[in-house]
């Protein structure tokens, strides 16, 4: 590196955007954040301009505002940018983005000449760029550090070809040139995309598990059916919470850890997101469409609701806490389906209360760990909201509660709880979990799903327990 530096101590340094300098990509930046803001204006003008790609980035780069400075940046590609500035060299960027977006960078990184970019008419890649820059620079007249197969016309224009990432064959190409080449590390990992899948979240869906509980159904043929059907649930799940980490890059960068996830921080790229949402959300519609036909509906209904939470729902004071109970009850109609037993409606009216409480505990969380009384990015609430959230989670608990009363006297119980009055006894450890769940979340004493935390806490976990061993016992199970 010191090297190549001392050689060319004159030759400006052009550098590519998305990549190299930055760890993300402008085109896909641009579409997801209009995506999220204006989904209808968005699909338009892709559709639109799906054959012109300079004028799809720049329509896509006047529909939103995008953070440039927050974008996560390659750190040695930043180091060599400020090596080169210290020994008096030109810094250029030359980029396939939008001239707009480009130049805007150019100021957040302290770099004062003028940008190359598309312009909405010419796409500045590959061959174009080359010939720009040979125009300004003269042939071998710069250094080129570039990330991609489409670079390599510029690195061939070039004196010295920096490659960032993995390319062997263009590298030994450039060599075999007489090109001086410098390789710096790039690319991305497959436990960051693994990360990104959040497979931590599947313990969610053991819901699918509760209808074969409440009817007393344990038989191997039940149990694989759900087991396959989690499966199934896991995967779509993951599928949305990909779309759903690209449509919140900008609010996960303000956000104090989940800038650490792995699209926001630029570890995988988001074109890889892409790839791997669609890959098994269609894994999950197969296996889905494998146990039944009823089956595949409701697990495409549980994503186009999952979808319509991150695209709108979620930005919506209630609506969102509505929607997050239905995508948890559309969990345990799954399992009914998927065992073929009757999911009862005194159990979907326990369940849906009780997830609008934890719900109420999911934001309670996030505003109690907020710094400041304004609204949480990409959210529809602000400190002062608390006290209402408390009211709704009380609310939600007491349903809860209620309905598991009304069902304790039921001719349904009878029917499975020989002994009703010790089902009435399982109140006392429901509402001791419910409380210590809704204290937890407005003293910020938990992470930010209520669900997940559940599964962790090994108190909270004592109660379930307690829980159903009572109703085991009315049952007489035990």
């Amino acid at each position: 590196m010191v090297m190549l530096q001392e050689k060319a101590a004159n030759k400006p340094l052009v550098l590519d955007v998305d990549g190299t300098l930055l760890r993300t990509d402008l085109l896909f930046e641009t579409f997801w954040l209009a995506l999220g803001q204006n989904p209808w204006t968005c699909f338009k003008t892709c559709l639109f301009n799906l054959a012109r790609p300079a004028k799809l980035k720049q329509e896509l780069a006047n529909l939103v505002d995008l953070r440039t400075d927050l974008l996560p940046v390659n750190p040695q590609v930043k180091d060599l940018l400020e090596s080169a500035k210290r020994q008096g060299r030109d810094v250029v960027l030359a980029s396939g983005s939008d001239y707009t977006l480009v130049s805007r960078l150019a100021k957040d990184h302290g770099i004062d000449m003028p940008v190359i970019a598309s312009d909405g008419s010419v796409n500045l890649t590959g061959q174009k760029k080359a010939d720009a820059l040979r125009g300004i620079y003269g042939e071998s007249g710069f250094d080129y550090a570039g990330d991609s197969v489409v670079d390599l016309p510029v690195w061939i224009a070039a004196d010295s070809a920096i490659i960032v990432g993995r390319r062997p064959g263009v590298a030994r190409q450039l060599a075999a040139q007489s090109r001086n080449v410098t390789e710096i590390n790039g690319g991305w990992h497959w436990r960051h995309l693994i990360k990104g899948l959040r497979p931590h979240q599947w313990v969610k869906n053991v819901l699918l598990v509760l209808p074969l509980i409440a009817a007393h159904r344990f038989d191997m043929a039940g149990l694989t059916l759900v087991a396959m059907g989690m499966l199934a649930y896991s995967l779509a799940a993951s599928s949305i919470y990909i779309v759903n980490d690209l449509l919140d890059l900008e609010a996960d960068r303000l956000h104090k850890t989940k800038c650490n996830r792995p699209f926001a921080s630029g570890k995988v790229p988001i074109s890889v997101g892409m790839i791997t949402s669609l890959v098994v959300g269609g894994l999950s519609l197969g296996i889905a469409a494998f146990i039944s036909l009823a089956m595949l509906w409701v697990v495409a209904l549980y994503m186009a609701l999952s979808l319509a939470y991150s695209l709108r729902f979620k930005r919506m004071r209630w609506v969102d806490i509505a929607a997050l109970a239905s995508l948890y009850t559309l969990r345990v109609v799954a399992g009914a389906i998927a065992a073929d037993v009757v999911a009862s409606g005194f159990l979907i009216a326990f369940i849906f209360p009780m997830f609008i409480t934890l719900g109420c505990v999911k934001r309670l969380t996030e505003l109690t760990l907020a710094t400041s009384d304004e609204r949480l990015p990409g959210r529809g609430y602000g400190r002062p909201d608390r006290g209402d959230l408390l009211n709704v989670a009380g609310l939600g608990a007491a349903g809860a509660l209620l309905i598991f009363f009304l069902y304790s006297n039921s001719a349904a119980a009878a029917v499975l709880y020989p002994t009703t009055w010790e089902l009435k006894l399982a109140l006392i450890p429901i509402a001791g979990w419910l409380l210590r769940m809704v204290l937890l979340g407005w003293n910020g004493k938990q992470d930010y799903d209520p669900i997940v935390f559940a599964m962790r806490d090994r108190y909270g976990l004592s109660m379930i327990m307690v829980t159903l061993t009572i109703m085991f016992h009315a049952a007489t199970l035990i």
